[in-house]
């Protein structure tokens, strides 16, 4: 198709403001599917972003738009809206020209929808601002105008009054696309260079790569050299997503699409490598992707019912459809041999772990998340370490940096006190205040990356009652007085439950630890002795009793002395047991070290 009749656009919003309802009412407008297939998020066909209700991989549509007379071809990729999966939108905004600004009226602009903006507009697109959800009884679509005018500087009679549920105003932000978006720049005649923007695995056809391309083509027959690793494959497929695969012989400049080149290799498919043709290859290959940035660290061993090879085989497929996450293997004493994998989130590590036991049937025992901390030793070298079990000892530590964020908090104003005494409480650094309007606020703080990915979202919503939101990226690593805080559980250290924490918190959060530690691990036939310690010196212990058997219980009457021989015999053979017996720490037991027991 001729490049001026192409638009590629996302669409970027908060979470739950109607990105994945809306590409639904456009792919029923367009006609791409009748009425009776048409239903709620047809275009997230993975179980689990259905039952949680968000988008977790961005999906790329092409659809065919008529307007005047002439036939428009739309590709549109849909993206997730939760902060975890930030590095899904920016890969999304590198394949496009234009973007959709989704925003719920009856909400207002949010946290993420001032995030995925500036990532936008940093990127040199254009922007469409569309205001959504204008049939609820609490619709405010003047106002949320008025918001986006302030956020990005368009005039507040250019954005577009949707309902994604009803269908209203769907013609007009079609139209919008066609007028307001430029068509795609690119050479048709130069060497052939297009950029991997996701993939897939599938046991017939091997690994299947989405491309957009930026100049030249590609065809059914052709041999492409993956730039990055140098690899040559023979393409024998082609097609584009219409929302269901349909076949093309060619994929020209400006389309988007996906190729099977029958490759085999996991190892040589990268997310941003650069695809060309092999007898005519580009010089230079497209400038591809900032490498993602992992805040969450934890280690998954097999379960009870899955080998060690398994679980590597189910990640590496796992990390193809998924580039965002990394995985090493490592061993400890108490579980054997695992992987550390780092995610970009909470959210993101649950998702993983689910998609693992449902996709690929494997069973996983997980500890506790930790954040990326950086060492500088005496001898002047810097160390980045994912968990507390991989600091060195004390004596060759000058000082621990943790990871700092930026967090922006968008709060209604009758909660910024509460929300201030929140983030006091998590060692925070207030920066500045921006009204949004007349009753919300921006709220700009520093915190270290550790006090806020476990539960303070979910205390930023009981202080607001529900309306403050979040976004927060990474700005670099301080030095803090921080302290390892090692967890001995009958006299063995278990690295896996070991934790970093500031001087001031560690007596506090060692005794808490262990006291719901005792709960957690069963009685056993000995005496199992808890403890918390910092270096040499304990700082909190709990005992777990041993299961008793009444040995005296055949003993009635006679002499005391016999009962005593016996109860003796018992002592001994406890104290022996305690000696050579293993203590079974459940999985219960390593999530409990993130419960800050407040």
């Amino acid at each position: 198709m001729d490049q001026s009749h192409i638009r590629n656009f996302s669409i970027i919003a908060h979470i739950d403001h109607g990105k994945s309802t809306l590409a639904d009412r456009m792919l029923l407008r367009a006609g791409a599917i009748s009425q009776r297939e048409f239903h709620d998020q047809l275009l997230d066909d993975m179980d689990l972003e259905r039952e949680r209700g968000i988008t977790i991989k961005a999906s790329a549509v092409t659809i065919e738009y008529e307007l005047d007379g002439e036939t428009y071809m739309l590709n549109m990729i849909d993206t997730p809206g939760h902060v975890d999966f930030h590095y899904e939108v920016s890969r999304s905004l590198a394949a496009c020209e234009g973007a959709l600004l989704v925003v719920d009226c009856a909400q207002g602009v949010e946290a993420q929808t001032v995030a995925n903006a500036h990532l936008a507009q940093k990127s040199k697109l254009a922007l469409v601002p569309v205001v959504n959800k204008i049939d609820l009884p609490a619709a405010r679509p003047e106002d949320t105008a008025m918001e986006i005018e302030s956020l990005i500087h368009t005039p507040a009679e250019d954005s577009i009054f949707t309902s994604a549920k009803s269908g209203e105003g769907t013609d007009e932000m079609l139209q919008a696309i066609v007028r307001r978006l430029p068509p795609p720049k690119g050479n048709p005649d130069a060497p052939t260079r297009a950029l991997i923007f996701d993939s897939n695995f599938d046991d017939y056809r091997g690994v299947i790569v989405y491309v957009r391309v930026f100049d030249g083509k590609l065809a059914v027959g052709d041999k492409i050299r993956m730039m990055g690793v140098g690899r040559d494959y023979l393409i024998t497929d082609i097609g584009k997503f219409c929302p269901k695969p349909r076949q093309f012989k060619t994929l020209g400049t400006g389309e988007v699409g996906y190729v099977v080149a029958n490759i085999r290799s996991i190892a040589d498919v990268h997310v941003g490598d650069t695809i060309t043709r092999t007898h005519e290859q580009a010089e230079n290959p497209l400038p591809g992707y900032q490498p993602p940035q992992q805040m969450v660290f934890s280690d998954f061993y097999p379960g009870p019912s899955t080998q060690f090879p398994e679980l590597r085989e189910a990640l590496e497929k796992l990390q193809l459809n998924d580039s965002s996450l990394t995985f090493v293997p490592i061993s400890s004493d108490a579980l054997g041999f695992g992987f550390r994998c780092g995610f970009l989130g909470m959210l993101h590590m649950e998702i993983v772990q689910e998609r693992l036991e449902r996709e690929h049937d494997v069973e996983v025992v997980q500890t506790a998340p930790t954040v990326p901390y950086q060492v500088l030793k005496t001898d002047g070298e810097v160390h980045e370490v994912d968990s507390a079990g991989e600091l060195p000892e004390p004596t060759y530590i000058e000082e621990i940096r943790e990871p700092i964020v930026r967090v922006d908090l968008i709060v209604p104003t009758d909660g910024i006190g509460a929300v201030m005494k929140l983030a006091e409480d998590r060692r925070a650094e207030y920066k500045k205040t921006e009204y949004l309007s007349s009753d919300r606020v921006i709220l700009t703080y520093e915190f270290p990356l550790a006090e806020i990915i476990y539960d303070f979202y979910d205390k930023l919503k009981s202080a607001t009652r529900g309306y403050g939101t979040m976004d927060y990226e990474m700005i670099g690593y301080h030095a803090n007085d921080l302290v390892k805080l090692d967890i001995l559980v009958n006299n063995n250290k278990v690295d896996a439950l070991s934790v970093i924490v500031h001087r001031t918190k560690a007596d506090a959060r060692g005794r808490g630890l262990i006291q719901r530690l005792r709960k957690e691990i069963s009685r056993h036939q000995f005496e199992i002795p808890l403890q918390a310690a910092i270096g040499s010196r304990v700082i909190a212990r709990e005992t777990i009793k041993a299961v008793r058997k009444n040995v005296t219980a055949k003993c009635y009457g006679g002499d005391v002395t016999r009962k005593r021989k016996l109860l003796e015999k018992q002592k001994a053979g406890k104290k022996r047991m305690k000696m050579v017996g293993n203590v079974e720490i459940p999985q219960k037991a390593f999530m409990a070290v993130l419960d800050p027991g407040e």
